[in-house]
């Protein structure tokens, strides 16, 4: 087994950010967002809890990025309420090395970095998020750098002021958003930010005047028919408009116009005033031309145990967006798979097995349906509803405590607790006990 490079507790960060030369770790994790902060802290805690503490060092976090973002996607606050900068979130007994990983050598439990480092590791966690292909869509680049385009989109801290800006200034027109087909981000996500401005026209009575439309590459409102339903019911009882297998494929902004794919393959011009797009998404090119990757391109790991499909990669794990676990791409996801893959990889760790723990495809979608209302969709694979207040709500029906829950609780428990380690899913700060 390989030994880990053993750094003292307060120089750990700075050390490995500086360093250019070979490394070896305990568990190396490739990627600072939400899961990987979260998975690293639950696993050396997990070894902390049981009595075989990590040496300061044994753990290291690999991104090239110097900030991290809760991604809310809903315009309630100042984005810069929600970035703060990486290596402050790193705790000193965990390493950050400031690189990208170029090369995924599973065959040799080690990674090459783009400046040429080799790193080899004990076990591997891969948490590295999701490409958005802005290039996807033939005009989009052009027409988010075109203050006059009307084209905005919450996808990106650079492009989501403008959002917010062009719905607030539409005085009449049509106002469209749009969702791809196939796997995004937090699948709720273009419809929190249309709900928003259509109640922003309601209440400051030009609802009359504009036409909010919703254009998405998917059959239905959303993916859990119960959820589906209320929803479509909302947008008719609303007067939105809704156009389901219809993807955005090409946008012209100098003429406002945007054109969409259908599903029977023809194509339909549609003109606006504003349009909120959603880029299509993938798998990151280093993850889908790797040996660890399906043939689509997610990291192949097993669903209910978070552990690489292929034996020979048995120390090789995966959460969040980049993996293959066929559940909604969100931080409550992540909440829920982080403490089954830290059990599992400390239990191989120790003892050569795997332990009982189990995801079940948990994820949840916080579902803003205007100003102080809010539909919390909890569900688990199948598609199958598997909800926190059923016995206090009927979750499919928005309200002001779930609301609540999205604009202050989550952002608190998220700096405060999840990325932290701390943050159990539905057990809240309670590590689940596993038999």
């Amino acid at each position: 087994m390989l030994r880990a490079a053993r750094l003292p507790a307060t120089l750990g960060t700075r050390l490995a950010s500086s360093a250019s030369g070979p490394a070896n770790f305990k568990i190396l994790v490739v990627g600072g967002g939400s899961g990987g902060l979260s998975v690293a802290n639950q696993i050396y805690n997990r070894f902390k809890a049981a009595g075989k503490p990590l040496n300061a060092g044994d753990v290291a976090i690999i991104d090239p990025s110097d900030r991290h973002f809760y991604q809310a996607r809903a315009g309630l606050k100042k984005k810069t309420d929600f970035v703060r900068p990486l290596p402050s979130l790193i705790p000193s007994h965990i390493t950050l090395i400031s690189d990208r990983v170029q090369k995924f050598s599973p065959a040799s439990s080690s990674v090459t970095t783009a400046s040429g480092r080799n790193i080899s590791y004990d076990s591997l966690v891969v948490a590295a998020g999701i490409k958005i292909n802005w290039d996807g869509i033939e005009g989009l680049p052009q027409a988010l750098m075109n203050s006059a385009s009307g084209v905005s989109s919450i996808y990106s801290y650079e492009t989501c002021d403008k959002v917010w800006s062009d719905i607030d200034a539409l005085r009449s027109g049509n106002a469209i958003f749009t969702q791809p087909a196939g796997v995004i981000k937090c699948a709720g996500a273009p419809q929190k930010i249309m709900w928003m401005a259509w109640d922003r026209y309601r209440r400051t009575r030009r609802g009359t005047k504009i036409n909010v439309d919703f254009y998405t590459g998917m059959p239905t409102m959303f993916s859990v028919k119960k959820y589906s339903d209320a929803l479509n019911d909302l947008r008719i009882g609303r007067g939105v408009g809704g156009y389901f297998a219809h993807n955005l494929v090409a946008i012209d902004d100098a003429n406002h116009k945007a054109t969409f794919k259908k599903g029977d393959g023809s194509t339909v011009s549609v003109d606006y005033t504003v349009l909120h797009v959603t880029p299509p998404m993938g798998p990151l090119d280093f993850i889908k031309e790797s040996p660890i990757a399906d043939s689509t391109g997610w990291v192949s790991v097993d669903p209910a145990t978070l552990r690489h499909t292929n034996p020979d990669f048995g120390n090789v794990w995966a959460l969040g967006d980049c993996s293959s676990l066929p559940t909604s791409k969100t931080a409550a996801a992540i909440t829920a798979q982080a403490p089954v893959l830290s059990e599992n990889l400390f239990s191989v760790m120790d003892s050569g097995k795997l332990s009982t723990a189990a995801y079940d495809g948990y994820t949840s979608c916080p579902l803003l349906t205007g100003y102080n209302e809010l539909m919390l969709a909890e569900f688990k694979y199948g598609l199958e509803p598997k909800e926190s207040f059923s016995a206090q709500f009927d979750q499919a029906k928005s309200n002001r405590f779930f609301y609540h829950l999205k604009k202050d609780l989550f952002p608190w428990a998220y700096w405060n607790y999840m990325i932290k380690g701390r943050w159990y899913g539905v057990s809240g700060p309670f590590r689940p006990k596993y038999t």
